[in-house]
């Protein structure tokens, strides 16, 4: 050590050394810790949102589950219900929600539950419901169409019986052309005059006459929807049919407007009233008092006209005979010696006769036949 010892360099006063040490990397280190630490909270958040969020969903599959459950035991309750044979009811008024009045077939009118699975908007007064056979409850409401015998001949119904077809009647062909087919294919022409079309039309007389087949020719000759009843038909079993299917006559005729309604033997349910001692008396009554209602009631814009026949106009109503509900009546009388010859010529039309048959000799013969006995004896005499 005697030959190499250190030599130290003199100590400079301006050289001392520094009183800190430098922490870099202690403080990389601990920013590090914190990053992670802060990862690792966020990571333990999500796994406990994630198993928040599992259990939610095993929740709500078991609950779908439950409900679905429900909903076919409610649906097979409904069509047990259904199964059973329904009583047909009207439905007359909303109480609340859940409850409402109908008037069943017997004529009685009940306080019922209405069922949850109806929809509240088809229940309008006078709609046609389907009833619990037992607790009355309302179960189903009817289309309009279901529960109806009234219904539009179609373009294929519609008779094949022309003007030409019927012999004579030429001034009851004229006005009924005016009073009917006029205000449904020329209405500005009464709107440019400033009147009213006529409402209906009354075709009288006796049987046989031709009031029936120039309707069906009215029927044929315009592309209004037309609808025929009979009288009779109007006259039903229970209370209350009758002045319904007064009302969906005219309810067909306004949705398929333009249209024309034709009432054949219309003396049925129009008789002049009288102090009634039956209920049957006082239901074609009612059934009246519904028709003089409806024809005075719908709108002259909606293109409804009605034809009325029959064979005693006499024992008619006055109420429907006033100027506003029948505005035209056409009498078809039996026909004189021009209209019989008309008859024949159209009934002998598509015959082959000889030259030895004389129609003179039968249309110069005073008897008072109507066309109907005319087409009836030349089918006979071949």
């Amino acid at each position: 050590m005697s030959g190499s010892a250190m030599v130290l360099p003199p100590f400079h006063p301006s050289l001392s050394l520094p009183t800190t040490i430098p922490t870099f990397s202690e403080s990389s280190s601990t920013s590090s810790i914190s990053d992670e630490d802060d990862l690792y909270g966020r990571l333990k958040s999500i796994q406990r949102q994630c198993e928040f969020i599992d259990i939610q969903e095993e929740y709500v599959k078991d609950e779908h589950k439950n409900l679905k459950r429900e909903l076919l035991r409610a649906q097979e309750e409904v069509k047990r219900i259904q199964s059973v044979p329904l009583v047909i009811g009207q439905f007359m008024e909303m109480v609340d929600e859940n409850n409402g009045i109908v008037a069943s077939t017997a004529g009685s009118n009940y306080y019922v539950r209405i069922s949850s699975t109806i929809n509240r908007e088809d229940l309008k007064p006078s709609a046609s419901v389907a009833l619990h056979r037992h607790s009355n409850a309302l179960v189903d409401v009817l289309p309009p169409e279901a529960d109806s015998s009234i219904s539009l001949l179609s373009q294929s119904e519609r008779p094949d019986v022309s003007y030409s077809d019927i012999g004579g009647c030429d001034i009851q062909k004229q006005e009924i052309r005016e009073a009917v087919e006029l205000p449904l294919t020329h209405h500005d022409l009464y709107t440019q005059i400033g009147i009213d079309p006529p409402r209906g039309v009354l075709l009288y007389g006796p049987p046989g006459t031709g009031k029936t087949m120039l309707a069906k020719a009215v029927a044929n000759h315009t592309t209004a929807a037309f609808i025929r009843v009979v009288g009779s038909e109007f006259v039903q079993k229970y209370l209350g049919e009758g002045p319904r299917m007064v009302r969906d006559v005219f309810r067909l005729a306004k949705e398929n407007a333009p249209a024309i309604i034709f009432i054949d033997e219309v003396d049925a349910i129009a008789t002049a009233r009288f102090d009634a001692q039956t209920g049957a008396d006082r239901e074609v009554q009612r059934i009246l008092m519904e028709l003089l209602n409806q024809m005075d009631g719908f709108d002259q814009t909606v293109n409804v006209k009605v034809i009325m026949a029959t064979n005693r106009a006499d024992t008619l109503d006055p109420a429907l005979l006033r100027p506003g509900r029948l505005d035209r009546k056409i009498e078809f009388p039996l026909p004189d010696r021009r209209q019989k010859r008309l008859v024949f010529q159209v009934c002998t039309a598509k015959m082959n006769l000889s030259d030895e048959v004389d129609l003179e000799d039968y249309v110069s013969r005073p008897d008072k036949i109507s066309a109907a006995e005319v087409c009836n004896l030349v089918a006979l005499s071949l």
